[in-house]
Parts: structure tokens; sequence; C-alpha cells
């Protein structure tokens, strides 16, 4: 559009915001009219056209009640990611290309606006002493949020869209992210109760295979889920209790981390605990958890490999107490079974890359064994990686399964 129609659009916008001071509880249907009569009163219905008119009134209300220019992106199913790098650089991940997005917000002050909206919706704070907050959306999308002075082309916002209708194993076979074999598998693991830990890189799908596992747990279980910011979908539980952390705020509430989040589910009687990620020292807490008694609890954690997570899981937990190294081992080798490990590949395709048990050998350290593993067997002509998990061994730890009255595999 040229630029008189943004000028116009913004004395209307601020006609607008003038009204509205006057009836705050005014509802969505009532602010529409408003719009309209507006548009009327500048004249501006008779130089667009009928879809011309339906695009000013949808950014007029998206900028006065919504997110601004994000509104549309936000409802766009096919988004999966928005990256907002300052006022006037905006990207977007669709299908699993990222590409520019060619509109910008009218200033800093109204990017800022739009993040204030968004924290104060789940009773969080940001600002220059506490710069950096995780938040959601009412859809459930997730949000990260940095501010000046910690980002130098500030303000940055990401928000990560889940979809609409949770992702179910079924789709996670159709997609080729795992064989039939691995997930009945899987299934039996998590009815009879072995603790499951899930890494992998960033965007490589960790919460969509925890929710995906989770809605194995049997229905009678009484299940806790701990997380920074609710993003978990957890399906038909019936018995459910979700907690989330607060942070600081200006009424002087003191933060409520996982940590603390951990120790009072203990006290709720679950039957299985589901961290949502663990990043520091909770990590301590968490392994507690799974070393007593809340068989088949589940967690997550950013690692490149399974080595890999091994190793951060030990760093994480010296930040919360100083142990010698060899019980740190401990804890994690008797806390967690099986570990799976998610990656991207290079098509951008999400797949499960191997599922490890969790044992010791004779000298008591952390040995992984590979019950399967991704094998690349090439590519089709269209450039999509091309290969499944194959079958590495057989469980060594079958207690759980006989107990729970579930048939080993052969």
């Amino acid at each position: 559009m040229d630029k008189g129609y943004e000028e116009e659009k913004q004395r209307i916008r601020q006609r607008l915001l003038q009204r509205l001071d006057t009836e705050q509880e005014m509802p969505d249907e009532k602010v529409m009219e408003l719009i309209e009569d507006e548009i009327l009163l500048a004249g501006r219905d008779r130089y667009l056209s009928l879809s011309g008119k339906d695009k000013l009134r949808r950014e007029l209300f998206f900028g006065i009640r919504k997110l601004d220019i994000l509104q549309e992106l936000i409802e766009d199913p096919s988004v999966t990611e928005i990256m907002v790098n300052g006022p006037d650089r905006i990207f977007i991940e669709r299908n699993g290309s990222l590409s520019r997005y060619p509109e910008r917000f009218e200033s800093r002050e109204k990017l800022e606006d739009v993040i204030g909206q968004i924290v104060s919706g789940c009773n969080r704070v940001v600002n220059e002493r506490d710069p950096v907050v995780d938040a959601r959306l009412e859809n459930g999308s997730r949000v990260h949020v940095v501010l000046r002075p910690v980002a130098l082309n500030g303000p940055i916002l990401t928000i990560r869209r889940f979809p609409e209708h949770p992702i179910t194993m079924e789709q996670l076979l159709q997609f080729g992210s795992i064989t039939r074999e691995a997930a009945e598998f899987l299934k039996k693991l998590v009815i009879a109760g072995y603790n499951i830990f899930i890494s992998g890189g960033t965007g490589s799908g960790k919460t969509t295979f925890l929710n995906v596992l989770s809605d194995y747990i049997p229905k009678t279980e009484r299940i806790i889920t701990i997380e920074d910011s609710a993003e978990l979908q957890i399906q038909n539980a019936e018995n459910l209790v979700r907690l989330e952390t607060r942070n600081a705020n200006m009424e002087e509430c003191r933060p409520i981390t996982i940590r603390d989040l951990i120790r009072a589910s203990l006290r709720m009687r679950p039957d299985r605990i589901i961290v949502g990620e663990v990043r520091g020292a909770e990590a301590l807490d968490m392994l507690q958890a799974f070393n007593t008694g809340h068989d088949g609890s589940l967690s997550t954690g950013h690692a490149n490999s399974a080595e890999d997570m091994i190793a951060r899981l030990e760093s994480m937990v010296l930040m919360g107490v100083e142990l010698p190294l060899p019980a740190i081992r401990r804890q994690i080798a008797s806390g967690i079974d099986i570990l799976v490990h998610l990656g991207r590949l290079r098509d951008r395709s999400r797949r499960v890359l191997s599922i490890r048990e969790m044992t010791t050998d004779e000298t008591g350290e952390i040995a992984l064994k590979t019950l399967f593993s991704f094998e690349e067997t090439g590519e089709d002509e269209e450039g999509r990686v091309l290969g499944a998990l194959v079958r590495q061994g057989k469980l060594q730890d079958e207690r759980k399964l006989h107990l729970a009255g579930l048939q080993p595999d052969a």
C-alpha cells in the first residue's frame, strides 16, 4: 500500500484507541463496528477495493486487539516458527524452509507493546532489569523474548508454533520418523514403566515425541507435568496435574523454579513425572525423582548425540551440587533406563536416530547399549534422505516388562 494509506491507517488507529480508552471491556464485535465507522468517516472505503477494505479492517483489528502484523502468521498453520529480529526484520519458517517476511512493525515501541501483551497474558514480566523471558500464547505456542541491553538489535521475539492437533505415532510412521517395530518396542517400554529420556538438537522434535510417548501411559495413572513454559499436549489423561515455573515479578513474588516444582510434585502422589526439559541444576532433582519409585517418567534435553547428553547431564548436576563424578554417573545410570536421540537431517526431516539402553560396565562406568540406530540408504530424486531405524540389539534389563506382564521382544 502507498504512504498515504499507511498515514491514514495510523490516524484511524489513533482515533480508535481514544474511543476504546473510555470502554476497556468492549467486546471484539463492537471493536469491529467502530473500525467500520472510522473507515467510513475517513472516506477510505471509496478508494479501496473489497479486498483492500478487508485488509484494512484486519490490520486495524490485529493492531488493537491481537498481535499486530504477527497475527496473520500466528493463524497460518503452515508457519512453524516466527523470528523477529527488531521491528523491521522478521523471518519465518514455513514447511521447513526459512524466508524473510515482507511486513515490518511501525516502530520499536509497537513491537515492545506486542511483547508486553504476550508476556502479561501468562503473568510474566520482561524489562531492562529482567530482559529474558519464556512465555506462551493462548494457542500453546512457545515464546522467547530478549530485550535490550542484552539484545543489541532488539527487541528479539521468537515464537515456536505447535500443531493445533497433536502429532500421533501413526503420523510419525507416515513421515518416516520411526519404524513400526521401534514404535511398538517403545510402546511396551512406556506401559511397563521404563524411565525414558529424549535428547536432540533444537527443532529436532523432542517435545512432539514426548507428547506421542505420553499417549501410551495407562489412563489409570496420575501424571504430573513440570515445565518452564507449559507447552506439552498430554492427551486422554484424566488424572493430570500441570505445573509451570514462575518468574519473580514487580509484586516481589519470589520465583518458582523447576527444582521447586519437582520437589513439590513428590508430595502429590504421582505415578509418573514428566519434566518438559532440563537445562540446569534441576537435572539432579529430575534424576532423584526418577530414582524414587516414579517408574515410567519422561524428560527431554538438548544435545548433539546420546553420548553428549550424558556429559551434559553430568555438568548440569554439578551446577546444583558438588558430588563426586562416579556418584553422579550412578544416579544417571540408575535413573534413566532408555535414551532416545532425535535429529534433523540435511533434508530438514526429523528422525529418531537411535534408541539406547542405559547400562553400566564392569568398572561402574555408564555404557550405552544400542538397540536401534538409523541407517541411511541414500537419497531420492527430490533430495529426501532414505533410511530407517534398524534393530541392533536386545534389551538387557527386562524386569519391568516381566512385572507388567508383557513379553520381551525375541
